[in-house]
């Protein structure tokens, strides 16, 4: 069985012994100092730098995301908690502003930090996996807060990365 797609599924732990829900239900300073999770929620094609032992996408990972909605509603919850991370939620189709918005923007949003990279990594899962919809909302609203809030630093490399994350190849 793949390793990825087991964690995914819940029936096994990461590389750490996590389990997905237990790494869902963390705290955000967890969250923001523990650096090998992100690479397992939100895998990639690409082998991680920070964590080469995380698995990545395979054609057989990407294909059974696209055959199994638990996959897809699994891959939904971790975007919602890094939504709520970051400050951010979904509210229909769209991404806003999250109640949290205040306290969680100065994490992120003010400076060029390593989250510009979580972000980068969670859109390219999202294109590839299922969820490309939501990775055009995450990344419209990555755009409007950059243009509407005065103290957005972000720079426009990030916001490069971002728009090439979620356009198709």
């Amino acid at each position: 069985m793949n390793r990825l797609l087991s964690f995914c599924r819940g029936r096994a732990p990461d590389g750490q012994g996590r389990y997905v829900g237990e790494i869902l239900q963390q705290d955000d300073q967890w969250l923001e100092y523990t650096h090998d999770y992100i690479q397992w929620l939100f895998p990639n094609r690409e082998p991680s730098g920070v964590n080469p032992d995380a698995p990545t996408i395979t054609d057989e990972v990407q294909m059974a995301f696209l055959q199994e909605p638990e996959l897809r509603d699994q891959l939904g919850k971790s975007l919602a908690r890094m939504l709520a991370f970051y400050g951010l939620a979904g509210e229909g189709d769209l991404i806003v502003k999250g109640a949290n918005w205040g306290q969680r923007k100065d994490n992120w949003f003010i400076y060029d930090t390593h989250n510009n990279l979580r972000i980068t990594r969670m859109l390219k899962c999202l294109a590839e996996l299922g969820l490309a919809g939501e990775g055009r909302a995450l990344f419209q609203a990555l755009l409007d807060l950059g243009t509407s809030e005065p103290d957005c630093g972000i720079g426009a490399t990030a916001f490069g990365f971002w728009r090439a994350a979620i356009t198709p190849q």
